[in-house]
């Protein structure tokens, strides 16, 4: 191991350790809780759920816009949480909760190197159309593909928020160096935003499918636990790019793994080229419909 790969390597503990002990990093959202305890019970009806979340009109309004996106896919539009929570079902309406949750968790400020807007634009456009393509290539875990493309870089914020100098020295060796914003936080922090994010998903006890696809979704086909969510996500993530709706400047020059063709069974590239030009309006919708992050 040379000089520079041992101080990455220590640069990387540090930073690890730090992460997981920041005091105000902040925890499963009580409503989160609230609702994961009600589900607990088989008998629990949507009434029920419905009254816990009403509680808080604004997570209302932002669990109705995420359900009525075009690339949710719902047949008809719904306008009571009542009502969302009988056409999709509890499990689905949890996963959106845990993933607006997080949105509201690591809201940061703008600055000239943070753009918030295009950050949750781009996180809800990733998770939209991952739910969409999951349901649409028959992978049975939809609502999962969903909370997985909503927290795929989930580590950007978090470096954003708490590591805050090294983040802007980040931005800065991109634009000097034109190098890649992986190969920058690397040299920075010793460690990628996808591991940042595995940190943070193991800290809080999210499925370990999760953990393993945010850490995966650049590079799916090495995934150790569910390469079809890791490239589901890894294609979501760049059709971003490749169609330039949703996109984010953290993924330029986004590089596809070619080995999806072969986990999601898409055939050749004639045919996800195809498959890929057939979602651009329903992407062009969606983010239209998106307003409220």
């Amino acid at each position: 191991m040379n000089e520079n790969q041992v101080n990455i390597q220590t640069k990387k503990e540090f930073n690890k350790n730090l992460l997981l002990n920041v005091h105000n990093l902040p925890a499963i959202p009580v409503v989160i809780l609230e609702v994961s305890k009600l589900l607990d019970n088989p008998k629990v009806s949507a009434a029920e759920l419905g009254k816990i979340i009403n509680k808080d009109q604004g997570l209302v309004t932002k669990v109705l816009t995420v359900a009525n996106s075009p690339l949710y896919g719902l047949p008809r539009r719904v306008s009571t949480i009542e009502f969302a929570i009988v056409i999709l079902g509890f499990e689905h309406i949890r996963n959106i909760l845990i993933a607006i949750s997080m949105i509201e968790a690591f809201r940061g400020k703008n600055n000239k190197n943070w753009d918030r807007k295009a950050y949750w634009a781009h996180s809800i456009v990733v998770a939209t159309a991952a739910k969409r393509m999951a349901e649409d290539l028959g992978y049975h875990k939809s609502g999962e593909a969903f909370t997985a493309g909503l927290l795929h870089d989930l580590g950007i914020s978090v470096i954003q928020r708490y590591f805050t100098n090294d983040f802007n020295q980040i931005c800065k060796m991109v634009e000097e160096e034109q190098i890649s914003y992986s190969q920058a936080e690397g040299f920075i922090l010793g460690m990628t935003h996808q591991e940042v994010g595995k940190l943070l998903a193991e800290k809080w006890n999210l499925p370990s499918s999760l953990s393993d696809c945010l850490i995966y979704h650049h590079e799916p086909s090495n995934a150790e636990l569910s390469k079809p969510l890791a490239a589901i996500v890894h294609l979501a993530d760049y059709m971003t790019q490749k169609l330039q709706i949703g996109s984010f400047a953290w993924d330029d020059n986004y590089q596809l793994d070619q080995n999806i063709i072969q986990i999601l069974n898409l055939g050749d590239e004639a045919y996800l080229e195809k498959f890929i030009a057939s979602y651009e309006a329903l992407f062009t919708a969606n983010l239209e419909s998106i307003n409220i992050f």
